[in-house]
């Protein structure tokens, strides 16, 4: 039997072994060494792997955030056309989060061993976070599973719970904390109560870490050099000084780039003679001005004096949401080749369905749907029938999923959110119109989750019906390759059956902004077609 229980260990250690054996050789030695080894380094080591990835946390994997796909290679021609690179958006879909915490042991006999729990990574594009608030107090017990803060990421705040039994010794980034880069220590956990009191004043330390130090005393200093000194040849002083300013109505005539730099560093032209041809100040003039002991008024002088006299202003604070929002879509118009493709759709067929489908959702107690719950269904089926729009960029290939993911873009007070419906084209109208009123619920709230809003693999914008605007292009949310924008519908008169006869119609307007490195314009305008079929008879979207 004892023969059996230690095959079954160390194989369940052989699974992992290809991962450790290229990221942390000393991590495997250890692993596999032998029993004689503390519980403490064991653990540690246990923690380490699943904080890497060698071992899967149950509690942290996000079952079902990453779709299917197939990869799609590239032809010569497509590949020509990344001249900028996809690679800053290739994190692609997040598969979970990594808490970071790390044993510590420090150098002074006081301090026993000890947790260091960084800030987590919590989604894929989080560089930095926020503490929102703490939910245990210095002292507490803490157990496996209890949520310790509340972390607000870049896309949501999110709960972070307590990997280890122990107890909560020191807090080091409070409540509000802003900023925290991800790894940054926020807290201190400690196994025995008794220790909680030597970790009152602590500090994370700032210096590498003590595996380091060895080596740098072992090498030798190198020699130092002495410098030669070479004797400094005093610069020509050129003619440029500050001279009386010249005659009322006298022209000043400066360089484009002179004239700049002299309104940044506030100089004022009349008080410097030109170098240049003809009485000419140059870049040179302004720089040699500035050297020769004149003041230049500072930037926040030069602004209160513009803002007081012409401006009254509120600075509102920016939010890590908006921050991270603002930089990715500004690095989506930068890096992704947008262009864009609109038509308008007859949404009467479509309005009427509605009517009726309401009416039986009424009677039978269901909630009400709604436009956009029809817009989503058909831009999931447009996706279904045309996969090449359902698909992401990368350097090596297209990345063509299978499952279709919608993400609605959803507007809040704290900046706007990208829940996501999944399999949204094997969904029916009443459960995909619950699904985005609860998330958008949730969003309005700031509580949504990373398994809410990460997978998506298609993204609906509408700004028709709750705002009444008519078109308009959106960005894409990166590293999908197509949005749609969704306007608001309007009536017009059009031609009808006979000669001379006329009639009304309302017809809602859409633009499909796509990635010209994975959709082709043919495709766009196909996957277009297909789209507006499904509004123009929508009783196909029902078989």
């Amino acid at each position: 039997m004892a023969y059996a229980s230690h095959l079954l260990n160390h194989s369940r250690k052989l699974r992992i072994a290809s991962n450790l054996v290229h990221h942390d050789p000393a991590l495997l030695v250890r692993w596999f060494s032998s029993d004689a080894q503390t519980s403490i380094n064991r653990k540690s080591d246990l923690w380490k792997m699943r904080s890497q990835g060698y071992i899967t946390s149950t509690r942290n994997t996000v079952s079902g955030t990453v779709p299917n796909f197939t990869k799609r290679n590239l032809s010569v021609a497509t590949m020509k056309m990344d001249s900028i690179g996809g690679s800053l958006f290739n994190g692609g879909i997040s598969r979970g989060s990594h808490v970071q915490r790390r044993r510590g042991y420090a150098s002074a006999a006081d301090l026993p061993p000890h947790q260091e729990i960084g800030m987590p990574s919590l989604s894929p594009t989080m560089t930095e976070g926020n503490i929102a608030r703490w939910l245990k107090k210095e002292g507490d017990k803490v157990s496996p599973g209890e949520v310790l803060c509340e972390v607000e990421t870049d896309k949501a705040t999110v709960e972070m719970e307590c990997m280890e039994e122990g107890y909560l010794a020191k807090i080091i980034r409070g409540d509000g904390a802003k900023e925290i880069k991800v790894g940054e220590v926020i807290a201190i956990t400690v196994e025995e109560e008794g220790d909680i009191a030597k970790f009152k004043d602590y500090q994370p330390s700032a210096s590498e870490p003590a595996t380091a130090a060895p080596k740098e005393k072992s090498a030798a200093p190198p020699p130092k050099k002495q410098a030669v000194e070479e004797p400094t040849r005093e610069p020509e002083p050129k003619v440029s000084k500050p001279s009386a300013p010249p005659p009322s109505g006298d022209r000043i005539f400066a360089s484009p780039l002179a004239r700049k730099l002299a309104e940044e560093k506030n100089v004022p032209l009349s008080s410097i003679k030109g170098t240049g041809p003809e009485g000419l100040i140059v870049k040179g003039d302004i720089d040699d001005y500035l050297a020769s002991g004149a003041k230049e008024v500072s930037a926040p002088s030069r602004a209160k004096v513009a803002t007081d006299a012409a401006l009254d202003y509120t600075d509102i604070p920016i939010s890590q949401i908006r921050k991270i929002t603002a930089s990715r879509l500004l690095l989506s118009k930068q890096t992704i080749p947008h262009y864009y493709l609109t038509v308008d759709t007859c949404v009467d067929k479509l309005m009427s369905l509605r009517t009726k489908l309401n009416s039986l959702q009424e009677a039978s107690g269901g909630a009400r749907i709604s436009v956009n719950d029809l817009v989503i269904k058909a831009a999931a089926l447009a996706l279904r029938k045309v996969p090449q729009c359902n698909s992401s960029w990368t350097d090596d290939y297209i990345r063509q999923y299978h499952n279709v993911n919608i993400n609605v873009a959803v507007q809040t007070d704290h900046g706007l959110f990208v829940p996501v419906i999944r399999d949204a084209d094997k969904k029916g109208l009443s459960a995909i119109g619950e699904e985005v009123k609860q998330l958008a619920k949730k969003a309005k709230e700031n509580s949504l989750k990373p398994q809410d809003y990460e997978g998506g693999t298609f993204t609906v914008s509408n700004l028709g019906g709750p705002f009444g605007v008519k078109q308009f292009c959106a960005i894409i949310n990166p590293p999908q390759a197509g949005i749609l924008a969704v306007g608001s519908a309007e009536k017009r008169v059009v031609p009808g059956s006979g000669p001379e006869e006329f009639k009304f119609a309302s017809f809602m307007a859409v633009t499909l902004s796509c990635d010209h490195r994975v959709i082709d314009g043919a495709i766009g305008a196909e996957w277009l077609k297909a789209f507006k079929g499904y509004i123009e008879n929508p009783e196909s979207m029902l078989l």
